[in-house]
């Protein structure tokens, strides 16, 4: 696992508790993750964690099934959101608002603007 795979939204999939406990077969993780993941209003089970990131078109957790981010870099064949001509556009800024993740906004930010380091 020493490759980083970046989601199409920023957040490093390689440091997801999903794709880690996929990868390495860590059903105790699987349970702890979907325990955490899991609200009043929507109960996530063990089996749902299961990623292979989210650009690699394996098996996907039971949100990036869902992700409208995911879908339409997918339709747009881009490789992640800072190489769209739409960047930032509202379903992204939406979803970060959402995974509250800075790293995933920087990350971005960093692979549209390499000269600004």
């Amino acid at each position: 696992m020493s490759n980083k795979i970046v989601a199409f939204c920023g957040l490093l999939c390689t440091e997801c508790p999903a794709y880690i406990a996929t990868q390495t077969d860590d059903r105790e993780m699987r349970v702890k993750t979907a325990k955490g993941w899991s609200t009043k209003d929507h109960k996530v089970d063990a089996d749902d964690i299961v990623c292979d990131g989210c650009p690699g078109g394996g098996r996907l957790n039971v949100f990036c099934t869902e992700c409208e981010v995911r879908t339409c870099a997918i339709e747009r064949s881009l490789v992640h959101c800072a190489a769209c001509d739409d960047y930032a556009c509202d379903k992204l800024t939406r979803l970060w608002n959402i995974i509250q993740s800075p790293d995933a906004v920087e990350r971005l930010e960093k692979i549209r603007h390499p000269d600004l380091d």
